[in-house]
Protein backbone atom coordinates (compact mmCIF):
# COMPACT_ATOMS: atom_id res chain seq x y z
CA UNK A 1 0.00 0.00 0.00
CA UNK A 2 1.37 3.40 -0.97
CA UNK A 3 2.19 5.81 1.86
CA UNK A 4 0.98 9.39 2.19
CA UNK A 5 3.34 11.92 0.69
CA UNK A 6 5.99 12.95 3.22
CA UNK A 7 8.23 15.35 1.27
CA UNK A 8 7.32 18.60 -0.44
CA UNK A 9 7.60 18.55 -4.24
CA UNK A 10 8.03 21.40 -6.73
CA UNK A 11 7.80 20.90 -10.48
CA UNK A 12 8.15 22.84 -13.70
CA UNK A 13 7.33 21.84 -17.27
CA UNK A 14 8.51 23.48 -20.49
CA UNK A 15 6.08 22.99 -23.37
CA UNK A 16 6.19 24.06 -27.01
CA UNK A 17 3.22 25.17 -29.12
CA UNK A 18 3.48 25.22 -32.93
CA UNK A 19 0.59 26.39 -35.11
CA UNK A 20 -1.95 25.55 -32.41
CA UNK A 21 -4.32 27.23 -29.98
CA UNK A 22 -3.21 26.07 -26.52
CA UNK A 23 -6.07 27.77 -24.64
CA UNK A 24 -8.70 29.88 -26.38
CA UNK A 25 -10.35 32.82 -24.63
CA UNK A 26 -14.17 32.46 -24.93
CA UNK A 27 -14.58 36.21 -24.32
CA UNK A 28 -12.10 37.02 -27.08
CA UNK A 29 -13.48 35.06 -30.02
CA UNK A 30 -11.49 31.98 -28.88
CA UNK A 31 -8.18 33.67 -29.67
CA UNK A 32 -5.22 32.20 -27.77
CA UNK A 33 -4.94 33.85 -24.37
CA UNK A 34 -2.37 36.63 -24.03
CA UNK A 35 -1.64 39.34 -21.49
CA UNK A 36 -1.35 43.04 -22.31
CA UNK A 37 2.34 42.62 -23.13
CA UNK A 38 1.63 39.95 -25.74
CA UNK A 39 2.91 36.98 -23.73
CA UNK A 40 0.89 33.81 -24.23
CA UNK A 41 -1.00 32.32 -21.30
CA UNK A 42 -2.63 28.98 -20.46
CA UNK A 43 -5.02 28.96 -17.51
CA UNK A 44 -4.45 26.64 -14.57
CA UNK A 45 -7.98 25.31 -15.17
CA UNK A 46 -6.99 24.24 -18.71
CA UNK A 47 -3.85 22.50 -17.44
CA UNK A 48 -5.76 20.67 -14.71
CA UNK A 49 -8.32 19.50 -17.29
CA UNK A 50 -5.55 17.92 -19.36
CA UNK A 51 -4.08 16.28 -16.25
CA UNK A 52 -7.51 14.90 -15.33
CA UNK A 53 -7.83 13.47 -18.83
CA UNK A 54 -4.49 11.70 -18.47
CA UNK A 55 -5.53 10.36 -15.05
CA UNK A 56 -8.69 8.94 -16.59
CA UNK A 57 -6.75 7.48 -19.55
CA UNK A 58 -4.53 5.62 -17.10
CA UNK A 59 -7.52 4.00 -15.40
CA UNK A 60 -8.06 6.25 -12.38
CA UNK A 61 -11.51 7.34 -11.23
CA UNK A 62 -11.99 11.11 -11.43
CA UNK A 63 -14.89 13.28 -10.34
CA UNK A 64 -14.82 16.19 -12.80
CA UNK A 65 -15.48 15.04 -16.35
CA UNK A 66 -18.33 15.15 -18.84
CA UNK A 67 -19.67 11.79 -19.96
CA UNK A 68 -22.71 13.35 -21.62
CA UNK A 69 -25.04 11.59 -19.19
CA UNK A 70 -24.39 12.21 -15.54
CA UNK A 71 -24.00 15.50 -13.67
CA UNK A 72 -21.52 15.98 -10.82
CA UNK A 73 -24.46 15.68 -8.46
CA UNK A 74 -25.38 12.31 -9.94
CA UNK A 75 -21.78 11.19 -9.66
CA UNK A 76 -21.71 12.13 -5.99
CA UNK A 77 -24.97 10.24 -5.46
CA UNK A 78 -23.54 7.16 -7.14
CA UNK A 79 -21.41 6.49 -4.06
CA UNK A 80 -24.05 7.57 -1.53
CA UNK A 81 -22.65 10.95 -0.52
CA UNK A 82 -26.15 12.47 -0.34
CA UNK A 83 -26.91 10.39 2.77
CA UNK A 84 -23.75 11.18 4.76
CA UNK A 85 -24.32 13.59 7.64
CA UNK A 86 -20.72 13.88 8.90
CA UNK A 87 -18.62 16.36 6.86
CA UNK A 88 -15.31 14.63 7.63
CA UNK A 89 -16.65 11.24 6.53
CA UNK A 90 -17.97 12.88 3.34
CA UNK A 91 -14.56 14.50 2.76
CA UNK A 92 -12.62 11.27 3.30
CA UNK A 93 -14.86 9.11 1.08
CA UNK A 94 -14.67 11.63 -1.77
CA UNK A 95 -10.87 11.82 -1.52
CA UNK A 96 -10.53 8.05 -1.37
CA UNK A 97 -12.81 7.56 -4.40
CA UNK A 98 -11.56 10.18 -6.87
CA UNK A 99 -7.92 10.93 -7.66
CA UNK A 100 -8.58 14.46 -8.94
CA UNK A 101 -10.38 15.36 -5.69
CA UNK A 102 -7.48 14.33 -3.47
CA UNK A 103 -5.10 16.03 -5.94
CA UNK A 104 -6.71 19.40 -6.72
CA UNK A 105 -9.54 19.57 -4.18
CA UNK A 106 -13.22 20.15 -4.85
CA UNK A 107 -16.21 22.05 -3.48
CA UNK A 108 -19.27 19.82 -3.05
CA UNK A 109 -22.27 22.16 -2.79
CA UNK A 110 -25.51 20.25 -3.31
CA UNK A 111 -28.47 21.69 -1.43
CA UNK A 112 -30.45 18.47 -1.33
CA UNK A 113 -27.63 16.49 0.36
CA UNK A 114 -27.46 15.90 4.11
CA UNK A 115 -24.15 17.80 4.07
CA UNK A 116 -25.03 20.79 1.91
CA UNK A 117 -21.48 22.05 1.43
CA UNK A 118 -18.18 20.25 1.88
CA UNK A 119 -14.87 21.70 0.75
CA UNK A 120 -11.70 19.75 -0.03
CA UNK A 121 -8.40 21.63 -0.28
CA UNK A 122 -6.08 19.76 -2.62
CA UNK A 123 -2.31 19.59 -2.17
CA UNK A 124 -1.40 20.25 -5.82
CA UNK A 125 -1.32 23.87 -6.93
CA UNK A 126 -0.59 24.92 -10.52
CA UNK A 127 0.28 28.40 -11.76
CA UNK A 128 -1.02 30.17 -14.83
CA UNK A 129 1.40 29.12 -17.59
CA UNK A 130 3.16 31.93 -19.46
CA UNK A 131 5.24 31.99 -22.63
CA UNK A 132 8.94 32.82 -22.48
CA UNK A 133 8.48 35.59 -25.06
CA UNK A 134 5.55 37.42 -26.69
CA UNK A 135 3.71 35.17 -29.14
CA UNK A 136 2.64 35.84 -32.72
CA UNK A 137 -1.06 35.01 -33.16
CA UNK A 138 -2.22 34.20 -36.68
CA UNK A 139 -5.86 34.22 -37.82
CA UNK A 140 -7.51 32.74 -40.88
CA UNK A 141 -11.08 32.71 -42.12
CA UNK A 142 -12.65 29.28 -42.44
CA UNK A 143 -15.91 27.77 -43.69
CA UNK A 144 -17.85 26.05 -40.93
CA UNK A 145 -20.18 23.09 -41.48
CA UNK A 146 -22.84 24.16 -39.00
CA UNK A 147 -25.76 24.91 -41.32
CA UNK A 148 -27.07 22.57 -43.99
CA UNK A 149 -29.72 25.02 -45.19
CA UNK A 150 -29.22 26.94 -48.43
CA UNK A 151 -32.10 28.59 -50.24
CA UNK A 152 -32.25 28.27 -54.02
CA UNK A 153 -30.66 31.18 -55.85
CA UNK A 154 -29.09 32.64 -52.70
CA UNK A 155 -25.55 32.72 -51.43
CA UNK A 156 -24.53 30.67 -48.46
CA UNK A 157 -25.41 32.37 -45.17
CA UNK A 158 -22.80 34.31 -43.23
CA UNK A 159 -23.22 31.95 -40.28
CA UNK A 160 -21.18 29.37 -42.17
CA UNK A 161 -18.06 31.58 -42.04
CA UNK A 162 -15.75 31.65 -39.06
CA UNK A 163 -12.26 32.42 -37.85
CA UNK A 164 -9.50 30.13 -36.67
CA UNK A 165 -6.73 31.51 -34.46
CA UNK A 166 -3.42 29.91 -33.53
CA UNK A 167 -0.03 30.65 -32.03
CA UNK A 168 2.68 30.50 -34.67
CA UNK A 169 5.19 29.32 -32.06
CA UNK A 170 5.52 29.68 -28.32
CA UNK A 171 7.51 28.13 -25.49
CA UNK A 172 5.36 28.05 -22.35
CA UNK A 173 6.35 27.38 -18.74
CA UNK A 174 4.09 25.51 -16.28
CA UNK A 175 4.95 25.72 -12.57
CA UNK A 176 3.47 23.86 -9.64
CA UNK A 177 3.95 22.43 -6.16
CA UNK A 178 2.64 19.69 -3.87
CA UNK A 179 1.94 20.63 -0.24
CA UNK A 180 2.51 17.84 2.27
CA UNK A 181 0.19 19.20 4.99
CA UNK A 182 -2.73 19.16 2.54
CA UNK A 183 -1.65 15.78 1.15
CA UNK A 184 -1.99 14.36 4.65
CA UNK A 185 -5.59 15.60 4.81
CA UNK A 186 -6.68 14.24 1.43
CA UNK A 187 -4.63 11.03 1.51
CA UNK A 188 -2.53 12.03 -1.51
CA UNK A 189 0.20 9.38 -1.71
CA UNK A 190 3.69 8.87 -3.08
CA UNK A 191 2.08 6.75 -5.79
CA UNK A 192 -0.30 9.61 -6.64
CA UNK A 193 2.69 11.92 -7.00
CA UNK A 194 4.26 9.51 -9.48
CA UNK A 195 0.96 9.41 -11.39
CA UNK A 196 0.93 13.22 -11.54
CA UNK A 197 4.51 13.22 -12.81
CA UNK A 198 3.62 10.82 -15.61
CA UNK A 199 0.52 12.86 -16.47
CA UNK A 200 2.70 15.96 -16.85
CA UNK A 201 5.28 14.11 -18.94
CA UNK A 202 2.56 12.85 -21.32
CA UNK A 203 0.31 15.90 -21.02
CA UNK A 204 -0.74 16.08 -24.68
CA UNK A 205 -1.28 12.39 -25.40
CA UNK A 206 -4.87 11.90 -26.65
CA UNK A 207 -5.37 15.68 -26.54
CA UNK A 208 -5.49 16.40 -30.28
CA UNK A 209 -8.27 18.47 -31.84
CA UNK A 210 -8.80 20.81 -34.78
CA UNK A 211 -7.25 23.57 -32.66
CA UNK A 212 -4.39 21.34 -31.45
CA UNK A 213 -3.35 18.84 -34.13
CA UNK A 214 -1.23 15.87 -33.05
CA UNK A 215 2.37 16.97 -32.60
CA UNK A 216 1.57 20.69 -32.38
CA UNK A 217 1.95 20.71 -28.59
CA UNK A 218 4.84 18.96 -26.88
CA UNK A 219 6.36 18.64 -23.43
CA UNK A 220 10.02 19.54 -23.93
CA UNK A 221 11.28 19.09 -20.37
CA UNK A 222 9.86 18.31 -16.94
CA UNK A 223 11.78 19.28 -13.80
CA UNK A 224 10.86 17.53 -10.56
CA UNK A 225 12.34 18.60 -7.20
CA UNK A 226 11.68 16.43 -4.15
CA UNK A 227 12.68 18.13 -0.90
CA UNK A 228 14.07 16.22 2.07
CA UNK A 229 11.42 17.44 4.51
CA UNK A 230 7.73 18.22 4.84
CA UNK A 231 7.92 22.03 4.55
CA UNK A 232 10.61 22.11 1.87
CA UNK A 233 14.25 23.11 2.05
CA UNK A 234 13.59 26.25 0.01
CA UNK A 235 10.51 28.34 -0.92
CA UNK A 236 8.78 27.28 -4.11
CA UNK A 237 9.42 30.67 -5.74
CA UNK A 238 13.16 30.24 -5.26
CA UNK A 239 13.05 26.70 -6.67
CA UNK A 240 11.07 27.75 -9.74
CA UNK A 241 13.65 30.45 -10.49
CA UNK A 242 16.26 27.73 -11.02
CA UNK A 243 15.00 27.17 -14.58
CA UNK A 244 16.08 29.98 -16.92
CA UNK A 245 14.84 30.15 -20.49
CA UNK A 246 16.44 32.55 -22.99
CA UNK A 247 16.75 32.93 -26.74
CA UNK A 248 19.89 31.80 -28.48
CA UNK A 249 22.11 34.64 -29.58
CA UNK A 250 21.05 36.03 -32.95
CA UNK A 251 17.49 34.66 -32.79
CA UNK A 252 14.91 37.43 -33.03
CA UNK A 253 11.81 35.35 -33.73
CA UNK A 254 11.80 31.77 -32.38
CA UNK A 255 10.23 29.00 -34.44
CA UNK A 256 11.14 25.95 -32.32
CA UNK A 257 12.40 24.92 -28.90
CA UNK A 258 15.90 24.62 -30.42
CA UNK A 259 15.98 28.42 -30.65
CA UNK A 260 16.15 28.59 -26.85
CA UNK A 261 18.77 27.92 -24.20
CA UNK A 262 17.24 26.23 -21.16
CA UNK A 263 19.58 26.46 -18.17
CA UNK A 264 19.02 24.66 -14.87
CA UNK A 265 20.69 26.13 -11.78
CA UNK A 266 20.95 24.32 -8.44
CA UNK A 267 20.48 24.81 -4.72
CA UNK A 268 22.58 23.11 -2.06
CA UNK A 269 21.11 19.77 -1.02
CA UNK A 270 18.17 19.87 -3.43
CA UNK A 271 18.30 17.33 -6.26
CA UNK A 272 16.33 17.77 -9.47
CA UNK A 273 15.02 14.97 -11.66
CA UNK A 274 15.17 16.16 -15.28
CA UNK A 275 12.73 14.28 -17.51
CA UNK A 276 12.22 14.39 -21.26
CA UNK A 277 8.61 14.78 -22.36
CA UNK A 278 6.70 12.80 -24.95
Amino acid sequence: MSTTLANKIDFEAIISVTNANPNGDPLGGNRPRTNYDGFGEISDVCIKRKIRNRMQDSGHAIFVYDDGKNSLKDRAKSIGLEKITDAKEYHDIACDTWLDVRTFGQVFAFGSFACKSVGVRGPVSIHLAKSADPVDIQSMQITKSVSGDKEDGKERGSDTMGMKHFVRFGLYIIKGSINVQLAEKTGFTEEDAETLKECLRTLFVNDSSAARPDGSMEVVKLYWWKHNCKDGQYPSAKVHRLVNVSLNEGIAEPTSADDYVIKLDSLDGLACEEIDGI
